[in-house]
This record gives C-alpha cells, sequence and structure tokens, in this order.
C-alpha cells in the first residue's frame, strides 16, 4: 500500500491531543490510520473545525497534558465536513455534555488521517525559532486544542523534520 500523500494544502491547523486518549502511535494504528478527534469542548475550536476545516487542510498532531509535550506527527483532515461528536451524548464519556441536545447538537468533531509519526519538536525547540514567534500555540495564556498555522509557519517546521 502507498503511504498517503503529505498534505500541500491552503489550511494548516495544530491539533492537541493526550497521548493517554489518543496518541500519533494510536492514531496510525488505527483502521485507515484515522480517528474521530473527538472532545473537543471550546467553541473557537469547534468553529475552526465546522467553520474552516476541510478535507486534505495539513494537521500538525501536537501531544499535550504530558511529560513532554510537543508536534509528534503529521496529519490531515480527513472528513469533507465536521460532524455531531458522539461524546456529548454518551452519560459515561468524560467529555458527555448534559445541556447538549441531540436535535441541535453543541460538539462537533472532524476524522483525521495520521500520515506519519515525526521526532517530537518540543515547545522550547517551538520558541527558539524566530521564525515560529507568531505561532498561536506558542502565544502566552493560549490553551485552544485547535490552532490555525500559517503557511510559513508550517513549511518552516516540514524543514525541521526533514522536509
Amino acid at each position: 500500500m502507498t503511504p498517503p500523500e503529505m498534505p500541500r494544502a491552503s489550511r494548516y491547523w495544530l491539533m492537541k491531543s493526550e497521548p493517554d486518549d489518543c496518541s500519533i502511535d494510536d492514531a496510525l494504528a488505527a483502521p485507515d490510520a484515522t480517528v474521530p478527534w473527538t472532545g473537543v469542548r471550546n467553541y473557537q475550536a469547534r468553529n475552526f473545525m465546522r467553520d474552516s476545516m476541510q478535507a486534505g487542510d495539513g494537521v500538525l498532531f501536537y501531544h499535550s497534558s504530558c511529560a513532554q509535550p510537543g508536534i509528534a506527527g503529521i496529519a490531515r483532515v480527513a472528513s469533507a465536513a465536521a460532524r455531531p461528536d458522539p461524546t456529548q451524548f454518551d452519560p459515561k464519556s468524560p467529555y458527555h455534555d448534559p445541556d447538549s441536545p441531540p436535535d441541535h447538537p453543541r460538539w462537533l468533531l472532524v476524522d483525521v488521517q495520521a500520515l506519519r509519526k515525526t521526532r517530537l519538536v518540543s515547545l522550547p525547540e517551538l520558541r527558539k525559532h524566530p521564525a515560529l514567534a507568531g505561532m498561536r500555540v506558542l502565544q502566552r495564556g493560549n490553551r485552544l486544542s485547535i490552532t490555525p498555522v500559517e503557511p510559513a509557519e508550517w513549511a518552516f517546521i516540514m524543514e525541521l523534520l526533514g522536509g
């Protein structure tokens, strides 16, 4: 089987996942290396998925809330449109939202296809490069789980990773 092509999109994203929940290894091991990006509970991040993400957009797969946070892989948005996140309706899920009605769901997800694992590009490494100073993930107080990445930032990170 031929590996999927690296994204060459006009839009790029950094998407955070706790590796205990879904790591880049978990995503690569999933059928078609594709996972639903569940558990987003921030309106701005939800709106990025709903209003801006398109199939084929590039994704920096970022491990967060762990001993060594950082970019751990490259992926792409695999779904054509956002759809309701089923975890909001599951009372056993840590992402359950009892105030989200099934007929008008509050929370959405997109499918993400992992393309490859990379060496870990840590926050300190990202911070040391002036070309990345504007990245939202590096801005003080930013805690969004999904942030846009500028094409120049994407290109710089691809160079850091060797292409």
